[in-house]
């Protein structure tokens, strides 16, 4: 019996569509070197402080290089800051408050060349969990230069497609709409999408 299509919530709007109503795409690179350069810093000074290479900075600043995750959480680690703010044009964006509505068209873009992920809630600071509808781009483990591995865990529930979900120490698992994992996100993981199109998911890491 052929499985049932989910209905499409309207959260998939906000990863299909550009920021509209003044909500504009703000580079992770052009962020990076506001704050480095409002602190004062070389990119060997910045390099240590978050562990990764003053070239990998330099290329992220110039986009040269799409930060990964993983990377994303070093550089808000190491300058102390919530990931959200790396993708805020100005501190005056970024505000700590206990509600958040993200409208359709809403949130901040973060594209890689395997997943494009649209932050949600992206006003508060210093969340428990980070929460980001994805798009899954790559169709194979090949487009991975590296698997994620980072602190915390997540949770995955898709909402579009078919995917498949890799793991360490685990058989991979193909999920559908409607289906969901939930991992210790210090296993090295990777997810690709094996349908036509690609694969939508809700993803939700803690912070």
């Amino acid at each position: 019996m052929a499985r049932p299509k989910a209905e499409a919530p309207d959260i998939l709007k906000t990863v299909r569509n550009r920021p509209a109503g003044g909500t504009a795409l703000i580079r992770p690179g052009e962020r990076l070197r506001q704050l480095r350069h409002d602190r004062g810093l070389t990119l060997e000074e910045a390099g240590r402080m978050t562990g990764l290479a003053p070239s990998t900075l330099s290329k992220i600043e110039n986009d040269q290089m799409s930060p990964t995750f993983d990377v994303v959480q070093k550089l808000a680690s190491g300058f102390d800051i919530d990931i959200t703010e790396l993708f805020a044009s100005n501190r005056g964006e970024v505000a700590s408050g206990r509600r958040s509505i993200t409208l359709a068209n809403a949130g901040r873009l973060m594209e890689t060349p395997v997943y494009a992920h649209r932050l949600l809630a992206v006003e508060l600071t210093h969340k428990k969990i980070l929460p980001f509808v994805t798009r899954i781009k790559a169709r194979d483990l090949e487009s991975f230069t590296s698997w994620s591995k980072h602190g915390g865990e997540e949770f995955l529930y898709v909402l579009e497609g078919k995917l498949c979900f890799h793991t360490e120490h685990y058989e991979p698992a193909i999920l559908g709409p409607g289906d969901s994992v939930y991992i210790d996100s210090s296993m090295r993981h990777a997810a690709y999408s094996v349908s036509e199109e690609d694969a939508v998911v809700l993803w939700i890491n803690t912070g």
